[in-house]
């Protein structure tokens, strides 16, 4: 069985990831890169070339592709949730752990990155977070097998939560 990390940017997937596939012995993989791997250029590049469109759909190829895979810590992009067949590759093999942040929180922890282009285009900073959030979060809720809350937690203590519902 994979554990599958999903929720918004900033909410430490990817940190959690790293010492989950460290404790548990295990390969760890991201989505965006492995999407950025068989593109051969960064998401801001793909986004600019093709469109979102097109990057989720390779984003799919990817979800699928690793879904027949097992043992492995999926860290997942936080659009992988938007496409339902997505959730279901990952789940079929996986357990889903959705990690929560607070808006601030999201935006303290994500406020130099530079490898995601914008959502939304027309809003500030955090009002697309909010947007964002709003849209994603009943599909986070759907998906989701566990939900753990990131705020206030060392990265440990989270690891240690997911690690105890696994």
């Amino acid at each position: 069985m994979n554990i599958v990390l999903i929720g918004y940017r900033g909410v430490g997937k990817s940190s959690v990831g790293k010492i989950l596939a460290s404790q548990l012995k295990r390969e760890l993989i991201s989505t965006d890169a492995e999407v950025i791997r068989r593109a051969g250029q960064t998401i801001p590049a793909i986004v600019e070339q093709h469109g979102w469109e097109y990057f989720r759909e390779r984003e799919s190829d990817v979800c699928r592709d690793l879904s027949v895979r097992d043992n492995l810590i999926i860290d997942t992009g936080g659009g992988a949730i938007l496409r339902p067949h997505n959730v279901d590759a990952l789940k079929a093999n996986g357990k889903l752990f959705w990690l929560t942040a607070s808006v601030e929180s999201i935006a303290a922890r994500i406020g130099g990155d530079t490898q995601r282009p914008s959502l939304t285009g027309t809003k500030s900073f955090v009002e697309e977070i909010e947007e964002v959030l709003r849209e994603r979060t009943p599909k986070y809720r759907a998906a989701a097998d566990c939900i753990v809350t990131t705020d206030g937690q060392l990265i440990e203590q989270v690891v240690e939560q997911i690690i105890g519902d696994v």
